[in-house]
């Protein structure tokens, strides 16, 4: 799926039973993956490291739960694997025959 971060700002957030979740309030981005991690549906500008992991925790969803983007983000409610990157193949030697 391809759209642009501002749009996702403000998209109103519902499971796929239709339960109104929020707002996307705030996005975390992880640059060195380049994805989205969480969306968050109240501000992240906060006075405590204690406050933000609360937001974090209880008023956040991890974005690999997005199952649809549109009008609206449709999020899954249960457990989702986090997708396997590819792991580098294992560095061997070419093997030769030789005809005796």
């Amino acid at each position: 799926m391809t759209l642009r971060l501002s749009k996702l700002f403000g998209m109103d957030i519902y499971t796929t039973e239709a339960e109104y979740k929020g707002k996307v309030f705030d996005l975390v981005i992880n640059l060195e993956k380049g994805r989205i991690e969480t969306i968050t549906t109240e501000p992240l500008k906060v006075k405590s490291k204690q406050e933000a992991k609360k937001i974090i925790s209880e008023k956040s969803i991890p974005f690999r739960n997005v199952r649809s983007t549109k009008d609206i983000i449709i999020v899954g409610t249960g457990k989702f694997a986090e997708p396997e990157e590819a792991a580098p193949a294992p560095a061997t030697r070419p093997t030769y025959y030789h005809r005796r």
